[in-house]
């Protein structure tokens, strides 16, 4: 913290987020440390978030009271479903009703509380969705991340997809269930303000809108990647690296990468678009001193402004619900990277 201090001088922290692997598994008193010492270096908003990613486990729960008192003021818990065989289909060591008992000590101790679903999975139909997504819904948190299942290169899932254990839904019922999952969550005031993440008005993860609006964060632990003065870094990934390049070097990284202006304009864009906000392109040309002519292929913009996947006002430029389904496609046609 000390090393990246220095070289971001003068500015304030707005939010902080304990993330990867277990954090909610440290000490409290370590968490309140942490929290103290990035204070002293940058300062914190007063109204900043500090957010901690936690396992639904009553070993974890048993913290959040002591984690609340030490700082973290929003907790995102990784529930991941309402059925107990797909939590034992994703690997969870939780079942649905020591996940539920996990949320309702969340809820108590923290005024901000957040919870992932995944959905798509094998032989789900769109009746059992709208069922799960429904009790979802009816926990009273403000934010809900609810994320498609994807079957990655090199993971469990791709091996027994290979192995022929189990069939992907296909494109078109994931679509189905995507345009329900829109549909419940806007009914609910909790639309889609990216992708994957749904919040009432003003509860918006303030964390991760720093990354989708491509501000600059710093990333510190093991591992961590991190964008700042137009720079990309990377941490050490082994812990016991990290730790001896800290001794060594008094910070962790491995890897600084200045990014030239075509770097942050794609990479802006790319993110942006991934929010129901859009991207402001006399904005990323701006801060990209990169000329906003050279951003975007106008004719294909305008082409899938024809067929309503995207919208574009002036130099706003949104992707419409109908596109983010086809988000991928869409950014690969119309960013451009020359």
């Amino acid at each position: 913290m000390a090393h990246e201090a220095k070289l971001t001088e003068g500015r304030q922290l707005s939010s902080i987020f304990f993330g990867g692997g277990t954090p909610s598994l440290m000490p409290p008193s370590l968490a309140q440390k942490l929290i103290e010492a990035a204070d002293s270096h940058w300062g914190l908003t007063p109204d900043a978030e500090i957010t901690l990613e936690a396992n639904p486990s009553s070993v974890e729960a048993a913290r959040f009271a002591d984690l609340a008192a030490a700082g973290v003021n929003r907790v995102s818990l990784g529930l991941q479903a309402l059925d107990d065989a797909a939590l034992h289909f994703l690997g969870r060591a939780h079942d649905v009703d020591e996940g539920l008992a996990a949320l309702d000590v969340a809820q108590r101790c923290f005024n901000r509380v957040s919870f992932d679903i995944i959905y798509a999975r094998p032989d789900q139909s769109v009746a059992e969705w709208e069922r799960e997504l429904k009790r979802a819904l009816g926990f009273g948190t403000d934010h809900l991340s609810l994320y498609q299942l994807t079957i990655e290169p090199g993971t469990r899932f791709e091996t027994l997809v290979r192995q022929g254990a189990f069939v992907p839904a296909d494109a078109d019922h994931a679509a189905t269930l995507y345009e329900v999952t829109q549909a419940l969550t806007e009914a609910a005031q909790m639309p889609a303000y990216e992708v994957s993440n749904h919040a009432r008005r003003g509860q918006e993860s303030r964390h991760n809108l720093t990354y989708w609006r491509y501000d600059d964060f710093v990333g510190i632990g093991p591992g961590a990647h991190g964008r700042r003065n137009r720079t990309a870094t990377v941490r050490h990934r082994k812990p016991e690296n990290w730790m001896a390049a800290i001794d060594r070097n008094g910070h962790g990284l491995s890897e600084e990468t200045p990014l030239d202006p075509q770097d942050q304009a794609t990479e802006a864009l790319v993110m942006g678009l991934r929010l129901a906000e859009g991207v402001d392109l006399s904005h990323i040309a701006t801060a990209s001193s990169r000329d906003a002519s050279l951003l975007v292929n106008d004719a294909a913009v305008a082409r899938y402004e024809g067929l309503g996947l995207l919208r574009r006002q002036g130099m706003r430029l949104q992707v419409t619900g109908a596109g983010m389904l086809l988000l991928e496609a869409l950014l690969a046609e119309i960013v451009m990277v020359d």
